[in-house]
């Protein structure tokens, strides 16, 4: 996956022009299995392969100069989405991730256009409906694949979300491999620390502004009778006071609005004050290990998916194998056989048993061999010997007793 930084009003950046000169000609002779051009040519809506990036390489212009000029297909969420649509169009699907777990998404799906004048663009925009009410819209131009299979590509990038939160709670994934730093070049664009401030104020005051309007109102809806000239009286000073409020927190908002106008939101990295300037740790070591618990996250995704049934979700399933890794078992070499057996010790409950059975038939199915000998991996559990031809759950009478 490839992320990109979008100009305004879809024009192109720095980013999507280095995609376009550097990424994509290596993409396009990396990538295997591409269609020939006479596949692309009778099948119009085909394309080349996909890339999947945010709302930072949002820019019509270049989802333009990939389908045109390449057939590269993209996907990416829609920076400037319409009104919401009627959730009657919206239909509850049972989607399958990459990682092999199934989530229940509301989705709809119509053609939009994007981009102003010449380059305007016209697109697939698929929406997810939330619990709460919220759209959630994405746009591609992935013409041949179904609505259902772009929702999975695009929100399996919680995968990675969820990867960096979990590893930064757990195993601090920033200090633990590296620990030199060196400088950013002074002509790097970063977040004015000034503006990120502003920000930060306009939000909080925003926020005590609704939750104060939300209050006023209610009161307003619910008045207090006359008659009653204590509660009356306590009405009257909770209004006044929350109408002063109102007025001061618009006042400070107006005033924050305008000095957010007047501060750039990026500048150059040389232009930071010393107590604002920052640095990054150095690549290449820690690129590396990014990389090697990247792919064991994803592994232990694909395995929790063996694991969901109708007694165990996902946040079970992952408990359940972080205890199984860090478990004890016997490695015992059985050249004869030709397999290494991985002998694990028994869970702390029948069930957990049971589902470490299903996890195992898995595995053994699968005849991976150890790297540097001939020997198939096997895994038992507690001596119990597990019969991959065993129908249903995988567990043999045996485990079942």
């Amino acid at each position: 996956m490839y992320s990109s930084g979008g100009g305004p009003n879809g024009t192109s950046s720095p980013s999507t022009i280095f995609l376009l000169t550097d990424i994509v000609p290596r993409l396009l002779q990396d990538v295997p299995n591409q269609p020939t051009i006479q596949e692309l040519e009778e099948n119009p809506c085909r394309c080349r392969l996909i890339m999947v990036f945010d709302r930072e390489g949002y820019s019509p212009d270049f989802f333009s100069q990939l389908w045109k000029n390449h057939h590269i297909a993209c996907i990416t969420y829609h920076k400037y989405p319409d009104e919401a649509w009627p959730e009657n169009r919206f239909k509850k699907y049972e989607v399958k991730m990459p990682g092999g777990e199934v989530v229940s998404l509301n989705l709809a799906e119509m053609g939009t256009l994007v981009g102003s004048g010449k380059k305007k663009i016209w697109l697939r925009e698929v929406r997810k409906l939330t619990e709460s009410g919220h759209q959630t819209s994405l746009i591609n131009t992935a013409y041949e694949l179904p609505h259902i299979q772009l929702a999975a590509r695009m929100f399996s990038r919680w995968c990675q979300e969820n990867f960096f939160r979990y590893m930064k709670q757990h195993f601090a994934i920033d200090t633990l491999s590296e620990y030199g730093i060196m400088d950013l070049p002074d002509t790097e664009t970063v977040i004015n620390p000034s503006w990120r401030e502003l920000d930060r104020q306009r939000n909080s005051i925003q926020n005590k502004l609704r939750y104060r309007r939300a209050r006023f109102t209610a009161l307003t809806m619910h008045p207090v009778a006359r008659d009653n000239q204590e509660a009356y009286e306590k009405w009257l000073y909770q209004k006044a006071e929350l109408l002063e409020q109102i007025e001061q927190y618009e006042k400070q908002l107006e005033t924050l609005k305008g000095e957010l106008k007047n501060t750039p939101k990026h500048i150059i990295w040389g232009e930071l004050k010393e107590d604002d300037k920052f640095y990054r740790l150095l690549p290449g070591r820690k690129r590396l290990m990014d990389i090697v618990r990247m792919i064991a996250y994803r592994a232990e995704t694909a395995m929790a998916g063996l694991l969901i049934d109708s007694t165990m979700d996902l946040l079970a399933a992952r408990s359940l194998l972080q205890d199984l890794f860090v478990t004890e078992a016997d490695i015992i070499p059985e050249p004869e056989a030709g397999r290494l057996k991985i002998r694990i010790h028994n869970a702390s409950r029948p069930a957990l048993n049971r589902a470490l059975l299903r996890l195992f038939d898995h595995l053994n199915a699968a005849e991976v061999e150890y790297p540097g000998t001939e020997m198939r991996l096997y895994y038992e559990l507690g001596g119990i010997a597990l019969n991959t031809k065993s129908s249903g759950k995988g567990v043999t009478k045996t485990s079942q007793r």
